[in-house]
């Protein structure tokens, strides 16, 4: 991504509790190029500018959303989803760094393994990772729904925790996943497990819901 951490977002949830560990500022974002079959988010396939229809949404400052999300009251955390985070490692990067900073734990989802992710060149992965407390990694397998495990989309998928601010045996990591479900000027907003979220609604994110 560009030097001035410029990012392609695609939806916000500014306090969610299904994207992880107590309340938590989720951010998607636009673009992704592993495309895993029966994903609940093709809309965010495509990078910013090519879907059609697209009219081009101008992104962000990713330093603005950091602070937002550390204004956001009560919030424990951000979640970065997507698309592929990794996909805007750079400036991702400063997004969490900042909001780790202001004491913030920082989750992120991808589709790369974290050995792939070790193995790409640039310094935004490395950045990335650092900044990051606990990762959920690996494609998203839709024949193989992960039921038991809180937070993750299919069985093939893991927990990483890089650092002792997210701990494995934190009680609320065993309780049943979860759903929700917004109303926002007439249309549904689903954001959670993938394999419920499918069977309720689709996820139609609304424009003022992408800055």
């Amino acid at each position: 991504m560009s030097a001035e951490g410029l990012l392609h977002v695609a939806q916000i949830v500014p306090d969610t509790e299904a994207e992880g560990p107590g309340r938590r500022f989720a951010l998607w974002v636009q673009g992704c190029s592993i495309r895993c079959p029966g994903c609940c988010n093709p809309e965010m396939f495509a990078a910013a500018g090519e879907r059609a229809g697209d009219t081009g949404r101008a992104p962000v400052r990713a330093v603005d959303l950091a602070d937002r999300a550390i204004a956001t009251p009560g919030i424990e955390g951000v979640s970065l989803l997507g698309g592929e985070p990794f996909e805007q490692a750079d400036s991702l990067a400063l997004f969490a760094a900042r909001a780790r900073g202001a004491g913030l734990t920082v989750m992120v989802y991808t589709g790369y393994t974290l050995a792939e992710l070790h193995a790409m060149k640039g310094p935004g992965v490395a950045a990335l990772l650092a900044a990051t407390d606990l990762l959920v990694d690996g494609r998203f397998e839709a024949d193989l729904p992960e039921t038991r495990r809180r937070w993750i989309g299919s069985q093939n998928q893991q927990m990483h925790f890089l650092t002792d601010r997210c701990a494995p045996d934190d009680p609320r990591f065993s309780a049943p996943n979860t759903i929700e479900i917004r109303l926002r000027r007439g249309e549904l907003l689903v954001n959670g497990w993938p394999a419920l979220a499918r069977g309720v609604a689709p996820r139609r994110p609304r424009s003022d819901e992408r800055r």
